[in-house]
């Protein structure tokens, strides 16, 4: 799908503000899988968290990026997703858990553009919250491992300059335009 565009990267870099702001523009995205879960399982008092049950989250995360992606298709356009089904085996593999088969079948069914926006780790701008509990460290190993799949995975990484999240939308909508 190649107008269907992964921002991707550690935890705290500045992913969402610009997936935020690009909406506002008229560019829409899918939205995480990761804080989605944790949302809906602490609403409804489940146990399926990353500091509580890091295997059923992984599963609970994949069905929810298989449903985006399928959603996603219903839909015309540059399409943006904050974050793709292959950060969640960088998310298995970060945890040390196994890669199932079913999700290494679903990242190489499930294809975006080759070309993948990749927030690289600022310290400037990493803040904790109720739903994101890495520290610094943590950030920076997420987004290693994340550039090693989608690589791994025949993506190509785009790196988002760091910049004020009008200066980061600037950059990926003129990226796409040249592109």
């Amino acid at each position: 799908m190649d107008r269907f565009f992964v921002v991707t990267g550690g935890p705290g870099s500045g992913k969402s503000t610009l997936l935020a702001v690009l909406a506002e523009q008229g560019l829409p995205h899918m939205r995480e899988a990761g804080r989605a879960v944790i949302r809906e399982e602490l609403a409804a008092g489940g146990t399926a968290l990353p500091w509580d049950d890091r295997d059923a989250f992984a599963e609970r995360m994949l069905t929810h990026d298989l449903n985006s992606y399928e959603e996603a298709r219903t839909k015309e356009g540059v399409l943006f997703f904050d974050r793709g089904i292959p950060d969640i085996i960088g998310y298995r593999i970060l945890c040390g858990l196994s890669i199932p088969g079913d999700l290494t079948r679903a990242a190489e069914s499930n294809r975006y553009n080759r070309h993948v926006f990749i927030a690289p780790p600022w310290a400037e701008i990493y803040a904790n919250d109720a739903e994101r509990k890495q520290d610094w460290d943590e950030a920076v190993a997420t987004h290693d491992v994340m550039a090693r799949v989608y690589r791994g995975l025949g993506y190509h990484l785009v790196p988002l300059p760091l910049g004020a999240p009008e200066q980061r939308s600037a950059f990926v909508r003129r990226w796409i335009a040249e592109h």
